[in-house]
């Protein structure tokens, strides 16, 4: 498996290069500080995989994968900053490993890629089958989502979603008894659900159709949904006009 490491700090980079020589049948094949020699490293040594960095100078590294597109190596993204984690699906990375990397976290990684370099398909062409069928749905809505809790992050379905409440900086996401951290707005996340299985309710919280138990009439044009795991909450005649459009 040729690897090429893109990584604008240096410590990060000699890590990286470190833990690699612990994992068989992979060979570096270069090194990129910046966005921009990262793309002339892509071209010129067509690596299988490329271990990229977000935030870099000049061009990051959501801009690599834009301007090479269709011609991106499988990617893994290695960062420090785990509010990415959507746009690196989004942009069909194979797998998102927050710094300080470790050892395990990353041959596991590897071993997602080398598990899509098997068969007779080219390696672009079954890496983006295999990353689109875990990332978007055929209408470009999301089926799964990565969730926080405490230091894990787990993809988890979406048709196991109760309930997602809007909180500050994050939403809650409620998956039965359990709750989830999502750093996300609460609008740019409604965007991505299917509105067939989804519904925003008011300003705060959006539900899944099928965890609502009963709708009632309130007061003011206002109705209470009742979910099946037990919370009361408010569907706003502003929202329910909305949706009724």
């Amino acid at each position: 498996m040729r690897i090429l490491v893109v990584d604008d700090e240096a410590p990060a980079r000699k890590r990286l290069l470190r833990l690699l020589t612990m994992i068989p049948d992979v060979l570096v094949v270069g090194e990129a500080d910046n966005g921009e020699a990262a793309v002339d490293a892509i071209a010129d040594l067509q690596p299988d995989v490329v271990l990229l960095d977000i935030r870099m100078p000049r061009l990051d590294g959501f801009g690599v994968v834009a301007t090479l597109n269709a011609d991106m190596p499988l990617t893994i993204i290695c960062t420090a900053y785990d509010e990415y984690a959507l746009e690196a699906f989004d942009a069909r990375a194979i797998d998102y490993v927050l710094k300080p990397v470790q050892a395990e976290r990353l041959a596991l990684s590897l071993e997602r890629a080398r598990a899509l370099m098997t068969g007779n398909a080219s390696t672009r062409q079954r890496g983006m089958r295999a990353v689109a069928s875990i990332v978007e749905t055929a209408a470009g809505y999301l089926p799964r989502l990565l969730l926080h809790d405490g230091p894990r992050a787990i993809l988890i379905p979406v048709e196991r979603i109760d309930h997602i409440r809007a909180n500050r900086n994050h939403c809650d996401v409620y998956v039965g008894p359990q709750t989830f951290r999502l750093r996300r707005t609460l609008t740019s996340l409604e965007a991505r659900l299917d509105p067939k299985h989804f519904l925003r309710i008011n300003k705060s919280d959006i539900v899944r159709l099928d965890a609502v138990a009963e709708i009632q009439p309130w007061s003011h044009g206002d109705y209470r949904v009742l979910l099946r795991a037990g919370k009361v909450l408010s569907w706003s005649r502003r929202f329910r006009a909305a949706a009724t459009e």
